[in-house]
């Protein structure tokens, strides 16, 4: 897939030399604490990235996670996925790496993303699952008029616990609307 680019950021598919930078991510408590998934080992964090390029690579994509890099430099500085599903829907994830936090990335990142989910995949619906403690994540999709939909008890069995998540959806029409939030 062509690099998607915004905002001083560019998506891209994942390649075997951004390991290094993709642990950076995956394998730091500090961002794993908001995932749906425990601090990868070296070699978890590989087996994942390897999962990740297989799956870029084939011709019917189950999803599309995408590194995110600054238009300035092409090193791995979070990544975001969007996993289409039933009904036109899909799901959305996103994380940077703690040392590049607070510089608006991860809203860049997703907001790229939805204008592919929305126009060349043609989707309806976006969601995204975020725990209820995590306010950075909640202000990016806040930012990005979707809407709360719920609370979703004991959704995800992470860290060693179970997780509560608060539900966020946007549609296609409202995307396209582009209605800012207050």
């Amino acid at each position: 897939m062509d690099p998607l680019t915004g905002d001083g950021v560019s998506l891209r598919d994942f390649r075997s030399e951004d390991f290094d930078d993709w642990f950076a991510v995956v394998g730091d408590d500090r961002v794993t604490d908001w995932m749906a998934f425990a601090t990868h080992t070296p070699e978890s964090g590989r087996k994942m990235l390897d999962g990740v390029i297989e799956r870029s690579a084939q011709e019917s994509r189950p999803d599309y996670m995408l590194a995110v890099t600054r238009l300035d430099d092409d090193r791995v500085i979070g990544f975001v996925r969007l996993a289409p599903g039933v009904h036109k829907g899909a799901k959305l994830g996103y994380a940077i790496g703690a040392d590049h936090w607070g510089h608006g990335y991860a809203t860049t990142a997703c907001r790229l993303i939805l204008d592919f989910a929305f126009g060349p995949l043609a989707l309806h619906r976006v969601t995204a699952a975020i725990g209820p403690e995590n306010a950075a994540s909640i202000a990016v999709v806040d930012r990005l008029a979707f809407s709360y939909e719920g609370h979703l008890r004991d959704h995800v069995f992470t860290n060693n616990a179970w997780r509560d998540s608060l539900l966020y959806s946007i549609l296609a029409d409202e995307w396209a609307a582009g209605t800012p939030r207050d």
